[in-house]
């Protein structure tokens, strides 16, 4: 089963860039892993940038991927449970996982309601680089626990 990430602009960040490249790098010992950056909505108004940016990740959203759209409104899950859901949508023969993380402003309307379900990693607001680095290290420690290895920090 292959994962893809697929979020709004580029990690600016360098912090949380290095942070998301080792995580993606010890995912990828587990599954194939795409992250695929769409162009964000800058410049624009909050409304204009939600909707410029869902159109452009709607764009990448061919074939029919089971795609897990990150909101605050979505359901929470302990790492065991996210663990357990991942083998549950491999045993179910699902072939690709999409996580989509939106801009600043969130996703449109269009984009959640084109997710198959949503995903909250908190009920506290995160900035948009910090929840992909927090999806990403839930993403490893569920397939380390599926595959009861350690996990090691560092």
């Amino acid at each position: 089963m292959k994962i893809r990430l697929l979020a709004v602009g580029k990690m600016r960040d360098a912090h949380y860039r290095a942070l998301c490249e080792d995580y993606a790098k010890r995912l990828r010992r587990y599954c194939p892993l795409d992250v695929d950056e769409v162009k964000d909505g800058r410049g624009l108004s909050p409304k204009e940038a939600v909707k410029t940016e869902g159109d452009r990740l709607l764009g990448r959203l061919s074939g029919s991927p089971w795609v897990v759209a990150l909101h605050d409104g979505g359901g929470e899950r302990s790492s065991e449970d996210l663990a357990r859901w991942i083998q549950t949508r491999s045993a179910d023969g699902t072939r690709e996982i999409v996580f989509v993380v939106g801009g600043p402003f969130g996703l449109s309307e269009t984009v959640l309601s084109r997710s198959r379900e949503q995903l909250s990693l908190s009920q506290m607001t995160l900035p948009h680089e910090l929840a992909r680095t927090v999806l990403l290290e839930q993403l490893y420690r569920a397939w380390t626990i599926l595959r009861g290895t350690p996990y090691h920090h560092g």
